[in-house]
């Protein structure tokens, strides 16, 4: 049974007049598609860290892999609150999308080995299961995130619109 749409919520005070909801499908399609994020977190002290990451859209999560010895990573151990980025560099098309969330650890081995095999379709990127991570051709141990969005943006151009989409009830 397929998951329901999050509910749209056009921002007309930073949309274009006329400006309508970007759709649900359009964001799907942008999350599916898209190879690089940003991924923002924050450091003990409170500073920003900011960070380019290939992601995987599956099972409306992103996904997304840490060296355990990474900045981001200590960061995530600490305060898993962040923010995920993507879209265009162009400012009169295409579609901006930013999904915030919480990043929890993916351990489970099955949904680890499916993951390891979208990276390698997706992104020509191999890694095995070793444990409850990923190890990297140099044997490298990497951490598996998965960020489900308690509320994503998308900022659409020509026109400009703002839409917040909300998950679950309420």
């Amino acid at each position: 049974m397929p998951m329901p749409e999050p509910t749209a919520e056009l921002n007309t005070q930073f949309s274009e007049p006329g400006a309508t909801a970007s759709p649900w499908r359009a964001v799907d399609e942008v999350l599916a598609g898209s190879e690089m994020f940003w991924l923002s977190t924050v450091r003990g002290d409170g500073r920003p860290h900011v960070t380019p990451l290939p992601a995987v859209w599956v099972d409306r999560t992103l996904h997304f892999c840490s060296g355990d010895a990474e900045q981001k990573s200590k960061n995530l151990e600490t305060r898993p609150d962040c923010v995920l980025t993507t879209g265009t560099n162009t400012l009169r098309s295409g579609l901006d999308v930013v999904v915030e969330g919480d990043a929890v650890r993916v351990t489970d081995g099955d949904r680890l080995m499916q993951l390891a095999r979208l990276w390698k379709s997706k992104l020509d990127w191999d890694f095995e299961v070793a444990g409850d991570a990923f190890r990297d051709p140099a044997g490298r141990r990497g951490l598996v995130f998965g960020i489900r969005p308690t509320k994503v943006l998308a900022f659409a151009k020509a026109p400009y619109s703002q839409t917040r989409f909300r998950f679950g009830p309420g």
